[in-house]
């Protein structure tokens, strides 16, 4: 490969960048595996990590392993390749959702790699207040680029259509907090002090709006939720609707790209995240957040958008922790 090499010491950079993308529940459920001989990185689902309540078909995890693919790809451009992403690649094999091919240095680092590989170890999810500051058009602009650059398409209702999808989000989470197994669920990811970097940690256990008007997740599915202080939220949230065209296997893995484009990229402008997945979770409520007048397209996940603090990083496992056995390991140089 050129002047570049593939060791022990790049691959564990490739894979720190991966496991740092966002996960449903932080249930983190990917793993990867090396092929030396022909220089490919396999990603892999973990079905144990399936949430069988809220996600049986898989889709919330398909967009979490998406994710991790964005950041691999980044990571891999920055650190000199050209990466081929193979998505799905072989139907026989059910759990191998991408594999990266890594045999071929870059020509030139594409606009914004850097930056968006530095927004990698920055990008936190909040679920605190914003300060109510709009985000600029041109921001905006640019997050909507981000998406098209994936493959899916971000739309930013008005006032009257965001309000409409707040009130499907709070019958999202009051469905989730009374329902019996949804809500036996999220309290069985909740991460215990001390415990393995995987769940729930107690940062994302955020206040609750005052006002009712914005339905911030309550993972420990408690309502009321009294363990959770009220505070003020911002009077008109900027919601995003990431959508894509068709609702397959691979949309949804596209629409994981997608997403973490965009919030590396909100990252980079110093644009917080908020990600409203409630509706997700009941086929019918994510049918109606559907906006009839952009087409028939299906919405993958609303992201609320403002500034705030940089917020707290989650616990994420290790790279020997999400690589198969020696992964590989024993064919490339130690670096």
């Amino acid at each position: 490969m050129s002047v570049l090499t593939l060791d022990a010491i790049v691959l564990e950079k490739l894979l720190s960048a991966a496991v740092a993308a966002p996960s449903v529940h932080n249930t983190q459920p990917w793993r990867f595996r090396l092929r030396p001989e022909t220089s490919t990185l396999e990603v892999r689902a973990r079905p144990e990590h399936l949430l069988t309540a809220a996600d049986p078909q898989g889709r919330a995890l398909h967009i979490s392993v998406g994710a991790a693919i964005l950041n691999l790809r980044i990571a891999a451009r920055h650190l000199g390749w050209a990466p081929e992403i193979r998505l799905l690649p072989d139907p026989g094999e059910a759990d191998l959702l991408a594999t990266v091919g890594l045999d071929r240095p870059v020509r030139t680092e594409p606009l914004r790699v850097a930056e968006l590989f530095e927004a990698i170890w920055h990008r936190h999810t909040i679920r605190t207040p914003f300060t109510g500051e709009p985000v600029p058009p041109a921001v905006l602009d640019e997050l909507t680029r981000a998406a098209r650059a994936e493959g899916a398409v971000l739309h930013l209702p008005d006032r009257t259509e965001t309000h409409r999808l707040l009130g499907l989000t709070a019958e999202a989470e009051r469905r989730n907090t009374t329902d019996p197994a949804r809500s036996a669920e999220s309290r069985s990811w909740l991460r215990e002090p001390g415990a393995p970097a995987l769940g729930i940690p107690d940062a994302a256990l955020g206040p609750q709006d005052a006002t009712g008007r914005l339905p911030v997740r309550d993972f420990a599915a408690i309502r009321p939720a009294d363990h959770l202080p009220p505070a003020a939220f911002e009077a008109e949230p900027r919601i995003a609707v990431l959508t894509t065209a068709n609702d397959r296997p691979i949309d949804w893995l596209r629409a994981g790209l997608a997403l973490e484009h965009l919030l590396l990229t909100a990252t980079v402008h110093q644009v917080r995240a908020s990600l409203l997945h409630q509706v997700m979770e009941w086929p019918q409520l994510r049918w109606e957040a559907r906006d009839s007048e952009q087409g028939p397209e299906h919405v993958q996940m609303l992201v609320r958008l403002g500034y705030g603090p940089e917020g707290a990083p989650t616990p994420r496992l290790t790279v020997a922790e999400v690589l198969d056995s020696d992964g590989g390991l024993r064919g490339l140089p130690p670096g």
